[in-house]
């Protein structure tokens, strides 16, 4: 009866035995093409210039392209400017158009017939269908009738391919046609994105990443710690808030806050001037990139903004932990452990010398709680951050797109870990009242998280911040988050946070396959897509782990991780050959790269090859074979007339 009943559905759709085999040919032709090429990427941290390079130049498949089909016809600087004129046409042309002025028509002319090729090129392992539907303009019939024209066979083609060339530079319509004809390019090279956590802090243009995946094609997203801050920030914690502040605050990003996002940073500012103002809050100044060394910002007025929050943030933690015993944060109760006259903090039974002692909003009978003027200021900040249109839409996009985990083409795809024991076995914890592990773990958390957005139940939204920063948390992954010492203990002993054992566990191919197993991949080309950490390339770090087991992808396309990695990120390329581990080196500017043609230079690995996949290999291609059984079921039911057919 069920099948019946879907066939009756299908047959809505498919009226007669002529149009289903028409759609079991076309389906099965689908499942022999090969697989479109999957890009994975880590760790972005508002890092906007870089991201959106990777992205244009379609993590270094489009230059390839160019330098498959014009590497015998044309010099390296012509393929340069090719290039960049795909990745920046709209500016890459006004400086064309100043430097070319005569020979201006011979340009579009080479210019057009050289970009029709490469479209040729990056389309052609797809359907005709797929390819026009893609072709979001006005230039759609004019574009797909020039990718299959052929040319070279036909004489009566090769004129009326030459006639839409000429008609268009004729018509002024060059300009306009070469940004979209570029924009599919860029669309066709990458058929569909990963993002494995982390898109916002540190860096400054988190709000213009999120835009840009807003208008991806296809992709999907796995949360990272620091989204997770964000999400929780943007449903009302006052702890993830204050957290989101200070953080911005350290990296020198308030105006992020400010101006992408309407946060209303006055009140604090105000407080924090009055509250410090004998106070230098020199260790609290902001840290400085090439991006914000030169900023007009008044540094110590930050440093002080930097240090009124984390007080704050300190005292607004004490509240959480002390509201969810469950969550067996008690040893990061530090406040009530200063002795601001001796000097000394107890961590742990142990006194550490402090280097700060000028608290002035502490009180020692009640070191927790909120001044009426630090309050004050919460409030505020929690009516700003609740209230963000531009912050809701982007965070919503957010809950809507991303997830705990994704499995996808025989990868597991996850931003931390799985918190696992020394000897192997997945880690129980309580959680929500329930005793879970391993994937069910995962599986209880993303639900969570997602009930928190639609309820805004206050428990379920304080478990974003547990998720930020507890030892138990997949998204963290150590034994503690030493914030406090890091700011205030002298001994940077204090200061060390020791990973969960999956990060030594997972180097070795056993536990990895334990890892797939219990997610559902045995297949031998399974394996696991990591970020979170980043890999210490300088200091001889692979990200290649378990003998191809465990990719790790954050390789630093965070400025400041990028002394500690020696390079500037990591991109993973999954097309129809294999895999393939592309490092980056430190992306310059944009300007640098439109101007100059300079592109992301990268060293690439191949982590596996293999026998050229087909769509029939991939999930889609899972989807496509159980939609031919239905069609197949429907076509037998119209032969022996179980269903009519209409003509």
């Amino acid at each position: 009866m069920r099948d019946y009943n879907k066939q009756k559905l299908l047959s809505k759709e498919y009226k007669n035995i002529t149009e289903v085999s028409e759609e079991i040919i076309n389906l099965k032709a689908i499942l022999n093409l090969p697989k479109g090429t999957e890009v994975f990427l880590s760790d972005i941290h508002g890092e906007y210039a870089p991201f959106t390079h990777i992205l244009n130049n379609g993590a270094g498949i489009i230059r390839s392209k160019i330098d498959e089909i014009f590497e015998n016809q044309t010099t390296e600087k012509e393929r340069n400017m090719l290039a960049t004129l795909i990745y920046y046409p709209e500016e890459k042309l006004k400086i064309i158009k100043e430097e070319t002025k005569e020979n201006l028509d011979e340009w579009y002319t080479i210019t057009l017939y050289r970009l029709v090729e490469v479209a040729r090129k990056v389309s052609s392992k797809y359907t005709r269908s797929k390819v026009w539907k893609s072709i979001k303009n006005e230039f759609a019939y004019i574009i797909d009738e020039l990718l299959h024209a052929q040319i070279n066979s036909e004489k009566d083609k090769v004129y009326y391919y030459k006639q839409i060339i000429k008609t268009i530079i004729e018509l002024g319509q060059a300009d306009s046609f070469i940004i979209a004809i570029s924009e599919l390019i860029k669309q066709m090279a990458v058929d569909h994105l990963h993002v494995i956590g982390d898109i916002f802090d540190r860096g400054r243009y988190p709000n213009l990443v999120i835009e840009k995946l807003m208008n991806f094609h296809s992709l999907d997203i796995q949360w990272g710690n620091h989204d997770i801050l964000w999400m929780g920030a943007t449903l009302g914690n006052q702890a993830c808030i204050a957290t989101v502040v200070r953080n911005s605050a350290r990296y020198n990003n308030i105006g992020t806050l400010e101006d992408a996002y309407g946060i209303n940073i006055r009140p604090l500012s105000t407080f924090a001037q009055e509250a410090y103002k004998n106070d230098n809050c020199e260790k609290f100044l902001p840290k400085e990139f090439d991006y914000n060394k030169y900023d007009n910002s008044d540094r110590k007025l930050i440093a002080k903004i930097h240090k009124a929050i984390t007080i704050i943030q300190f005292k607004l933690e004490g509240q959480m932990i002390k509201k969810h015993p469950e969550y067996n944060l008690n040893d990061r109760l530090l406040l009530d452990k200063m002795d601001l006259k001796k000097g000394f903090v107890l961590i742990d039974g142990k006194k550490y010398e402090i280097n700060d002692t000028n608290f002035p909003t502490i009180n020692q009978e009640n070191p927790y709680e909120l001044t009426s003027k630090e309050k004050e200021v919460m409030d505020r900040l929690t009516e700003s951050f609740i209230h963000s249109p531009s912050l809701n839409n982007h965070i919503n996009f957010l809950f809507s797109k991303g997830e705990m985990y994704t499995v996808f083409n025989n990868n597991l795809l996850f931003h931390g870990c799985i918190p696992m024991n020394e000897d192997g076995t997945f880690k129980k914890v309580q959680f929500l009242g329930k005793e879970l592990a391993g994937k069910a773990y995962f599986d209880e958390i993303n639900e969570a998280v997602n009930k928190a957005y639609m309820t805004k139940q206050e428990e379920l939204i304080d478990i974003m911040w547990f998720l930020w920063l507890s030892p138990e948390s997949p998204f963290f992954g150590k034994d503690k988050m030493a914030t406090f010492e890091s700011y205030f203990v002298k001994d940077a002993k204090a200061h060390k946070e020791n990973k969960n054992p999956y990060y030594t566990l997972s180097e070795d191919e056993k536990y990895c396959n334990k890892i797939l197993k219990e997610f559902g991949l045995e297949d031998e080309d399974s394996r696991i897509v990591n970020g979170h950490i980043p890999v210490k390339v300088k200091d001889g770090e692979s990200p290649i782990k378990a003998n191809g087991k465990l990719l790790i992808i954050d390789g630093g396309l965070s400025k400041p991780y990028q002394k500690t990695t020696g390079i500037a990120g990591y991109t993973l390329i999954y097309n129809s050959y294999g895999l393939l581990l592309t490092a980056h080196e430190p992306f310059t500017s944009t300007e640098d790269a439109i101007i100059n043609e300079t592109d992301i230079h990268s060293t690439k690995q191949i982590v596996e090859k293999v026998e050229r996949k087909k769509i029939a290999d991939t999930d889609i291609g899972k989807k496509l074979e159980g939609q031919i059984q239905d069609l197949n079921k429907l076509l037998e039911a119209y032969k022996t007339g179980k269903i009519k057919q209409e003509e």
